[in-house]
């Protein structure tokens, strides 16, 4: 275990990248405890003891951590001013599309069923969606007598943070969530069953036939980047035919991935080492372009899940 509290950024990624060449499993290194350093910015020294120490926030360890397929670990206290931090690393076959098989073979309806690895997965945990969610929401002027379209809708969980974050959208609120999934739509029919809470199990390409009419809000998260999905068809049919005059849509683009239970930040491609953002910005462009030629104002947030806000523009 060195101490690598007074050692440059660069030369620390080059001592973890080459104990990750050489095979390690398991990482260790002594670095000045953050809350040593507090209101200081990174790359600051510190002198603490008659030595100069190098202050690094804790959110530059987690990042440092995150790129480099890396889970961090309780720091432990070493001393007075350092912390041994601890990282390990992450299982990188041990992912959504590793635990999927065969999408032919597979029922394919039921890769993100009920049994799935899909539905260990919260997002009612994910601090950056409700956050962003939130503002989502209020730029969007959803009431509590909203009508609330989800696809996409697995178990539920965008519906229990609507009713979450909006005020009397709970009881007074009506809900429709399509999935071709039968078993999270069972999941969600346990959880929401009173009934102003509809389930529809049905593929997304048909939903012009299934006579949903129109909505105040239409959500969906990290449902058009689905496979088989057409998203471009389907967010043409969402504006044309299920949102109501002042309704208001709610696209979330998924720009993270699940990695032996972490949720780590960007797109993976193939032969890229580290996230390849090319693709989210290609759909997010058309998306904006698209609404904004429909008369929406749009507004596009988030980090993990970008958010994409269309509200009728004013005036």
């Amino acid at each position: 275990m060195r101490d690598m509290s007074e050692r440059p950024l660069v030369e620390i990624v080059a001592e973890l990248r080459a104990q990750l060449a050489a095979g390690a499993r398991e990482l260790s290194l002594l670095v000045l405890d953050p809350d040593r350093g507090r209101g200081r910015f990174a790359g600051e020294r510190v002198v603490l003891g008659g030595r100069a120490h190098i202050h690094r926030p804790f959110r530059v360890w987690v990042d440092l951590a995150e790129r480099l397929g890396l889970r961090l670990l309780t720091p432990r206290a070493h001393g007075e001013h350092l912390v041994e931090l601890r990282m390990e690393r992450l299982d990188a076959a041990a992912t959504l599309a590793a635990s999927a098989g065969d999408p032919e073979e597979d029922a394919a309806r039921e890769r993100y069923g009920a049994g799935s690895l899909f539905s260990r997965i919260s997002r009612l945990d994910d601090p950056g969606l409700i956050l962003d969610l939130a503002d989502a929401l209020e730029r969007a002027g959803t009431t509590a007598d909203a009508r609330v379209l989800a696809l996409g809708v697995n178990r539920g969980d965008e519906l229990a943070l609507l009713e979450a974050l909006v005020p009397g959208l709970a009881e007074r609120g009506s809900f429709v969530g399509v999935d071709h999934s039968a078993s999270a739509l069972a999941r969600a029919r346990e959880r929401f069953a009173d009934p102003r809470h509809q389930f529809i199990e049905a593929d997304l390409a048909d939903l012009g036939d299934l006579g949903l009419g129109d909505f105040d809000l239409v959500i969906a998260i990290s449902t058009l980047q689905s496979p088989g999905v057409d998203d471009r068809a389907l967010l043409r049919a969402v504006v044309h035919d299920h949102l109501r005059p002042g309704g208001a849509l709610l696209l979330g683009i998924p720009n993270c991935r699940y990695v032996d239970g972490e949720q780590v930040h960007g797109a993976r491609m193939k032969n890229f080492s580290q996230p390849e953002l090319s693709l989210v910005i290609k759909e997010i462009a058309f998306y904006r372009r698209y609404l904004q030629q429909h008369r929406f104002q749009v507004f596009v947030t988030g980090k993990s899940y970008l958010l994409v806000t269309a509200v009728p523009r004013r005036g």
